[in-house]
Formats: structure tokens, C-alpha cells, sequence
């Protein structure tokens, strides 16, 4: 059976809370004073010291804030200076979560070790050379390929659950038979996705739960006001902020299983793509975000759904995201709604890139109504994910018509499978194939 842990403070950790940190300190040598403040299991909270018992994977789910990073990054530390780790997989979302979270970030890597023993990072090689020769290759999850080979006798697999394709947990797992025990640690806020729920299932895994508040006093106040306001008592806060992993919403128009259904790594030749946008009406830090969605319509009569670049942002950055996103996949045209200022979007869209194609939709009916049809083309398997999108699924099955407005992203959707799948299946012209090898880095073939 999984084990879920709950540890008691150890004495140091005591000591440590009942000491005044001047007198702490007081007449250590520097070298001294170094060490101690480095030494993580003086620090540590309980749920982030390294589980007792002959355990091969530590899923540690968690909500946002909680410390999963410097959980992460002092876990390797530990099995590197300790555990006679040397061949040691970092495993992210996407490249840039790598280097900018695990690597480079304020609780990477690079920050926990002590300065004269701090890792030679080489971001072109995507190697980290530690000071006791041991090694660390960084992988993008969008990548699954690159983890076909190298093989490692200890890993660190962060937000799991927003991996895009998660063949790349199977790949790594593959990878972990060297050594005299390999293990891995997830660190990640859950989703209900059959990944996260097989994990929790293995005999052989040990389960940590923790939420945003247990790390309260490392947090800006500003920030957990804000959370607290925004989210608490909501469904999104259960999963974001504490941690739970969440079942289907009665009334929703989507479900996990009909998304899990829905997914595919193989796309056939698309004979139309549209990047769709619901823009936010504000661009403040309270705003909304803009929806942009990608999609494409196969020769199959299929849809498919390439992209989900949504994100708050002001008019201009949203407005180049899009067109960035339009050109590497080579779209025919962007399709926003027009509801919130239809010319304000068209001149935003202009002042990114004049003379981009751009039909403007507008919400004539309710967004049951328009979302309805397209959860219908689900039902139906006419419609497929190209990949995991997390925020994007999150909204498609929380979503209750009639209860609150649509969501942005799931807006967006709507908006560019109305246009491939409804409207513009009797509009649009036939437009030469493109094979999706030509806008996806990584297709499996």
C-alpha cells in the first residue's frame, strides 16, 4: 500500500524553533555558521525531509507555495553529497521550466548548495556538473524522445500533472535501472489526471500532501491575501491551494474521462489552423487572463487541439503571443471575440502586425449554447488533444453552465472549434495541407 507520511518534528528541528537565530549563531566560525544554515534537515519542515523506508518513487502533491522546488532541488542535494547519486535526470514541463524553476530559480538547484561546493552549470550541453564530479542532465517533458537511452540512477520529476505528454514519465521510468537504488521524486500540485492516480496506487511509492498555508511564513502577506480572496472556498483553491485531487462536476459539459479519451500524440495532415482569443477586458494583476487557443481540422474531418498559450497580460503582449503563435503554426487566420471591443482587438492585433487575417465573432448566443455543440463533437470523438493541456482540462470539466461565466480558456476553445468544426466547415475555402511535423516539435512517429 502507498504510504502517506506525517512526521514529527526531529530535535534539531526543535532546537532550532526554540533558539533566538542570534544566539544561534553566536561565536560560530563562518565555515561553521555556513554549514549549519545549509544543513536542510535543521530547516526543513516535517513533509519536506526525505521519507523513512524502502520507497523507489516520493510523490510529493502539494499546493502552490508550499516549497515542492526547494524540496526538489534538496532532495537531489542530499543523494548527491550523501547518497552517491551520479547520473541524475531533472525533468520539467517544458525547457524553460527546467532552467528558470529547477535549475536557476530562487529555490533551484544552483541556490541550495553552499558557495564553495555550487554546481558548474552548462545551459547548452543541459548538463549541471557537481562539485563531486556527480552529473545532471535537464529534460523538457515536451520532449519525450530525449529520455529514449540515457540512463540514471536518480531523478527529479517536477509538476508532473502539467506534463504535456506524459509518455515522457514512461521514458524516464525506463531510464532509472542504474545504481543500487534508483528512485525518483514527483514533485507537483495534483490534478485528477490517471498519471497522479496510478502513482498514488504503486505499492512502492510514499505520498506527501501539503497546502499553500503550511508554508505561510515564507510567503508575502500580499500574496496569500490574495489567494485567499481569489480562490479560497473554491474549486480551483481545493487543487491549487490545498492539494486535493478532484472528481468530475455534476452538470459540467466536459468530463476526464471524455478528455483522456480525446487524446492523441499522432495528428494526420490539417487542412486548416485557427489561433482563437478571448481577450481579458482589463490588463490588471486582478484581471482575467486572455484566452488563445490553437486548432486545427485534419483530413480526417477531425479536430484538434494544438496549443493553449493563454496567459494575463496587456492588450500588446497578448496580441503578440498570438501572432507568434500564429506564424510558427502556421494558421490561417486568428478568430476573436468581438463582444469586449471588437475594434479595440483588430487595432491591437494591427499594431502587433498590420494586414493579419482576423475575423471577429461575436456572442449572439448564450455560451451554453455555443459550448454545447462543440462538447457534442467530443462526445463523438471528433475532437482530439494533441497532449495534456492542465489549466485549459481544468475548465472544460469545472465548468457549470448557468453557475458562473464561462472561463477564458475554455472560451477561446469554443471559439476556434465553432470556427474549424461549425461555422467554418461551410465558410472557408480548402487550404493546402500541412503536416503537423512542420509546426510541433515533437510528434512521435
Amino acid at each position: 500500500m502507498t504510504a502517506t507520511l506525517d512526521l514529527e518534528l526531529s530535535p534539531a528541528q526543535e532546537l532550532a524553533l526554540r533558539s533566538d537565530p542570534a544566539e544561534l549563531f553566536a561565536g560560530m566560525e563562518p565555515a561553521d555558521a555556513a554549514a549549519l544554515m545549509h544543513d536542510w534537515r535543521l530547516w526543513c519542515r516535517p513533509k519536506q525531509a526525505t521519507p523513512p523506508g524502502d520507497w523507489t518513487v516520493w510523490v510529493l502533491l502539494a499546493g502552490r507555495g508550499f516549497g515542492k522546488t526547494r524540496t526538489g532541488a534538496e532532495w537531489v542535494r542530499e543523494n548527491v553529497v550523501e547518497g552517491g547519486a551520479r547520473h541524475i535526470a531533472l525533468v520539467g514541463p517544458t525547457a524553460a521550466d527546467v532552467r528558470d524553476t529547477m535549475i536557476e530559480g530562487e529555490s533551484g538547484l544552483l541556490s541550495v548548495f553552499p558557495e564553495a561546493e555550487r554546481p558548474r552549470y552548462e545551459p547548452s550541453k543541459r548538463r549541471i556538473t557537481f562539485h563531486n564530479g556527480a552529473t545532471a542532465t535537464a529534460f523538457s517533458a515536451d520532449e519525450p524522445d530525449r529520455l529514449r537511452g540515457p540512463n540514471h540512477d536518480l531523478a527529479w520529476a517536477d509538476e508532473l500533472a502539467a506534463w504535456r505528454y506524459p509518455e515522457a514519465w514512461d521514458m524516464l521510468s525506463f531510464g532509472l535501472r542504474i545504481g543500487n537504488r534508483p528512485r525518483v521524486v514527483v514533485t507537483t500540485t495534483p490534478r485528477p489526471l490517471p498519471i497522479i492516480q496510478a502513482l498514488l496506487a504503486r505499492p512502492d511509492a510514499v505520498v506527501t500532501r501539503g497546502s499553500t498555508f503550511e508554508n505561510r511564513s515564507n510567503l508575502a502577506s500580499a500574496f496569500l491575501t490574495e489567494i485567499v480572496a481569489r480562490y479560497e472556498g473554491t474549486r480551483l483553491g481545493r487543487q491549487e491551494l490545498h492539494a486535493e485531487i478532484l472528481d468530475d462536476v455534476l452538470g459540467a459539459l466536459w468530463s476526464r474521462e471524455m478528455l483522456e479519451d480525446a487524446r492523441v500524440i499522432k495528428v494526420p495532415d490539417l487542412t486548416r489552423i485557427v489561433v482563437a482569443i478571448d481577450p481579458a477586458i482589463s490588463s490588471n494583476p486582478n484581471s482575467a487572463e486572455t484566452g488563445i487557443v490553437a486548432a486545427g481540422v485534419g483530413t480526417d474531418g477531425h479536430g484538434y487541439v494544438l496549443e493553449d498559450r493563454s496567459l494575463r497580460a496587456s492588450p500588446n503582449d497578448w496580441a503578440t503571443e498570438a501572432v507568434t503563435l500564429f506564424h510558427r503554426l502556421k494558421a490561417d487566420r486568428i478568430v476573436a471575440e468581438a463582444n469586449q471591443g471588437g475594434d479595440m482587438v483588430r487595432h491591437t492585433l494591427d499594431t502587433v502586425e498590420r494586414g493579419i487575417p482576423v475575423r471577429l465573432v461575436h456572442a449572439s448566443r448564450g455560451k451554453r449554447v455555443r459550448a454545447e455543440p462543440v462538447a457534442a463533437l467530443y462526445e463523438q470523438h471528433r475532437i482530439h488533444h494533441v497532449g495534456m493541456f492542465g489549466p485549459l482540462e481544468d475548465q472544460l470539466c469545472s465548468w457549470v453552465p448557468g453557475e458562473s461565466d464561462s472561463p477564458d480558456r475554455l472560451d477561446a476553445l469554443v471559439w476556434a472549434l465553432t470556427e474549424l468544426m461549425i461555422d467554418g466547415m461551410r465558410q472557408a475555402p480548402p487550404v493546402v495541407p500541412v503536416s503537423l511535423e512542420q509546426v510541433n516539435p515533437w510528434v512521435p512517429q
